[in-house]
């Protein structure tokens, strides 16, 4: 059998009042949270609370859905070479979130389990349950309340366990909202606001076409450009990391030239404001190769950004991007 759950985080302010849930169904659920922290410090504490809740259950499948691709990343792709390298990037920076990964670890040992990536905020309902219960942490926290910290995975849960595995199979296989094709986000921030990166919290988040779909390379590649531009996407250095080419460059509106690390771990720590944007232009300058256009409003004023987007084989990728302050 297998039990199927969703897992997330929530933070207000990030860092800020931060909680924590993980849901199987109404009878199946726990939440807790912090007075500080982060959203990858809420995703990351509920899968090791699904874990240890279930460690009873230690020969049951684990099927978690998760709507941050940082942790997802984290855990199945990218912990390996941080214990090799002594908890350490390939910069040699420590790992952030630590001691949460490496109780993750421990606690992965003799368990079946996958993985799988959800859209946040898109109706998926167990994802939407754990959402709305990792929020609810976060503001108990934050007006200084109780949490509700739900039944758990007791024996009343576990008898309830197949019925929520066959609803949870059920949702699993549902089909995702629609993908926003609109937003009211600048890329990369206003000018000169990435000079001084100090490089410390994190986010979640996602939002573009689903795969598979007949939309054009102009509409596919303007739908990941506008992910780009939501402050939850740029904090998820799991999605950046997808979303940009391993040879992205920029040049900033502040005349900084940006390599693909220096901009993930900077954006990571400061996402920006939400702005207003106007799409210029969508041209497809080759069968892999698409330019976008568009002029992006903040406080310091309006900003001329052009995004070079191409097709690696598998999927479309930020190449290039710069800004430059219109006059």
């Amino acid at each position: 059998m297998t039990i199927t759950a969703a897992a997330d985080g929530s933070a207000l302010g990030n860092p800020g009042p931060a909680g924590w849930a993980w849901y199987v169904n109404d009878d199946c659920w726990r939440a807790g949270g912090w007075p500080h922290g982060t959203n990858n410090m809420g995703e990351l504490m509920a899968v090791l609370d699904l874990f240890r809740s279930t460690a009873h259950l230690a020969g049951e499948d684990l099927h978690i859905l998760c709507d941050s691709q940082y942790v997802i990343n984290s855990v199945t792709k990218w912990m390996p070479g941080w214990k090799r390298k002594g908890w350490r990037k390939s910069d040699g920076k420590p790992v952030m979130n630590v001691e949460l990964l490496k109780d993750i670890d421990q606690a992965l040992v003799g368990r079946k389990y996958t993985f799988e990536w959800v859209r946040g905020h898109a109706g998926h309902e167990l994802n939407e349950a754990a959402d709305d219960r990792a929020r609810a942490a976060a503001t108990a926290y934050q007006q200084g309340v109780a949490v509700r910290q739900g039944p758990g995975f007791g024996q009343d849960a576990e008898a309830a366990a197949p019925a929520a595995r066959r609803d949870a199979e059920a949702v699993r296989q549902a089909p995702a909202a629609a993908p926003l094709l609109a937003g009211q986000q600048e890329l990369f921030g206003a000018p000169s606001s990435f000079d001084e990166p100090d490089l410390f919290s994190e986010l979640d988040e996602d939002a573009a076409p689903a795969p598979g779909t007949d939309a054009s390379p102009e509409t596919i590649v303007e739908a990941l450009e506008r992910e780009l531009l939501l402050p939850e996407t740029r904090a998820d250095m799991g999605r950046t990391g997808v979303l940009l080419h391993p040879d992205f460059t920029e040049i900033g509106s502040s005349g900084r030239i940006w390599t693909r690390d220096a901009i993930m771990m900077t954006l990571e720590d400061q996402p920006g404001a939400t702005t207003e944007l106007e799409l210029l232009g969508a041209d497809r300058l080759g069968e892999d190769t698409v330019l976008l256009t568009y002029r992006s409003y903040a406080r310091a004023g309006t900003t001329l950004r052009s995004s070079l987007w191409v097709h690696d084989g598998a999927q479309w990728r930020l190449r290039f991007h710069q800004g430059t302050p219109e006059a």
